[in-house]
C-alpha cells in the first residue's frame, strides 16, 4: 500500500520559513514524480512544485522563494519556503506520479501570520 505522509507545517511569521517533507513507502520512489500542491479555504487546489529525477517546476508566485528537493535514499521530497507571505497560508498537500499512477498524502497546514 502507497503512502505519503507531510509534516512541518504550523505557524510562522510573515518573512519567515518552514520547511515541509514528505515520507513516503510502499513504492519505488526513484520513479515518481513528486510534487507539492497547496488548497487555501474556498479556492482549488494549485501547483505549487515539482521535481522529477533531473527538473524542476515552481509556480508563479513562489519562485525564488521557495525549493524543491528530494532524497531518494530516504524516499523523500521537501518543499523549504522561505520569505513566506500571508498569501501562502493554505493546507499543503504531497502528490507523487508515474504513469496512470497518482497518490496523495493528508495534507499539512500552514499558517503565515502578517
Amino acid at each position: 500500500q502507497v503512502q505519503l505522509v507531510e509534516s512541518g507545517g504550523g505557524l510562522v511569521q510573515s518573512g519567515g520559513s518552514l520547511r515541509l517533507s514528505c515520507a513516503v513507502s510502499g513504492t519505488i520512489f526513484s520513479f515518481y514524480t513528486m510534487g507539492w500542491y497547496r488548497q487555501a479555504p474556498g479556492k482549488q487546489r494549485d501547483l505549487v512544485a515539482t521535481i522529477t529525477s533531473g527538473s524542476t517546476n515552481y509556480a508563479d508566485p513562489v519562485k525564488g522563494r521557495f525549493t524543491i528537493s528530494r532524497d531518494n535514499a530516504k524516499n523523500t521530497v521537501y518543499l523549504q519556503m522561505n520569505s513566506l507571505k500571508p498569501e501562502d497560508t493554505a493546507v499543503y498537500y504531497c502528490r507523487g506520479s508515474w504513469y496512470r499512477n497518482e497518490y496523495w498524502g493528508q495534507g499539512t497546514q500552514v499558517t503565515v501570520s502578517s
